[in-house]
């Protein structure tokens, strides 16, 4: 973030990529890291213009950040529960990091986190509707962690026909076809694919409820709050950061199981589209997600400024004392040559 030194509004901003999004064919032969040693080359290179760095990086970037003097920060996305994440973290005690929910420090509490920042996103990108869908919507990746075989167990239960939106990964067809597939058959299920931001928008807003059924440790789960946006319910499973996004009986409910769930989704029709939309409205808005980056930058950089002036106050001692030494010095010598011309 580039700006001025007290970071006040309006803020400027740079914004470095690293390519890894190219267009066209990949380049024969080139590394996944080459493209992220050029970003933090040029990082590098322009850091003295920033007040604070923001890196997305995860974790290649500490070691040269830690070098350059200027303050910085990392936003985790991913989650912490990895064996190998022990030993990272051990190596960088004083960075500073900030997660997307609570529930997402606990593998690593040791590290330096300075705060929790939801995410957000903007609010005209939907718009509640007091109609309520007749179907059920899943909403990601065909993986057994996000459970789309209990969301078309759940929908059968409930019924009212699921519609799944969802990339099929390459590693994850092989699931699809064995797993997936069979559960289609004779249900009324319809697979819609992967969707843009636009449809993404009325497949959301107009069902009945969002099924989300994970079986992992989510660090966040944008979904939930697209889903919050159009005005419509979720029903999680009590795993990772549901219990602090789903406000329990308002924007949806928080679940143990599918005996919870099913009952549940009975329920959703009880909830009102327009206090769901309210309470994305207020939590989980693109301005409030910036705001709350805003007064980590400021908390950042007030640190800087205060370890500058503690390494400044020795200093000021310092020469302080070299300026009563030269003047003890120069009255010395003075007493000599007086007392040299003395008969």
């Amino acid at each position: 973030m580039a700006g001025a030194p007290r970071l006040t509004r309006p803020h400027r901003r740079g914004s470095f990529r690293s390519g890894l999004r190219r267009r066209g064919p990949p380049v024969r032969g080139q590394t996944p890291l080459a493209p992220i040693a050029n970003l933090l080359a040029a990082v590098a290179a322009e850091a003295h213009r920033f007040d604070v760095i923001h890196c997305h990086l995860d974790w290649i970037h500490l070691p040269l950040l830690q070098l350059l003097g200027v303050p910085f920060v990392t936003t985790t996305h991913g989650r912490l529960d990895l064996p190998y994440l022990q030993h990272v973290a051990r190596g960088f005690p004083e960075a500073p990091f900030v997660s997307i929910s609570n529930n997402q420090r606990e593998p690593l509490r040791e590290l330096n986190w300075v705060a929790t920042v939801y995410h957000g996103q903007p609010p005209q990108t939907c718009m509640a509707s007091s109609e309520r869908g007749d179907y059920l919507a899943f909403l990601g990746r065909i993986a057994p962690e996000k459970g789309p075989e209990a969301a078309i167990r759940l929908a059968a239960a409930a019924g009212l026909p699921p519609r799944i939106a969802a990339k099929v990964p390459r590693d994850g067809s092989g699931y699809f076809r064995e797993r997936i597939e069979p559960l289609m058959e004779g249900k009324r299920v319809e697979f819609v694919g992967e969707v843009g931001d636009k449809d993404k928008a009325e497949f959301l807003g107009k069902a009945a409820a969002l099924i989300f059924p994970i079986d992992w440790p989510e660090p966040f789960g944008l979904v939930m709050i697209e889903a919050m946006a159009c005005g419509t319910p979720t029903v999680a499973y009590r795993r990772g950061s549901v219990p602090e996004i789903i406000e329990d009986g308002v924007s949806g409910f928080v679940v143990e199981d599918e005996t919870q769930a099913l009952a549940a989704i009975a329920h959703t029709q009880d909830l009102n589209r327009h206090r769901v939309r309210a309470a994305f409205e207020r939590r989980f808005t693109a301005r409030r997600m910036a705001e709350d980056y805003v007064q980590v930058y400021r908390q950042l950089a007030w640190e800087q400024s205060q370890r500058r002036i503690r390494l400044m106050t020795p200093c000021s001692e310092l020469a302080h004392a070299a300026l009563e030494f030269v003047d003890r010095v120069r009255l010395l010598q003075r007493h000599r040559r007086l007392a040299e011309q003395r008969p």
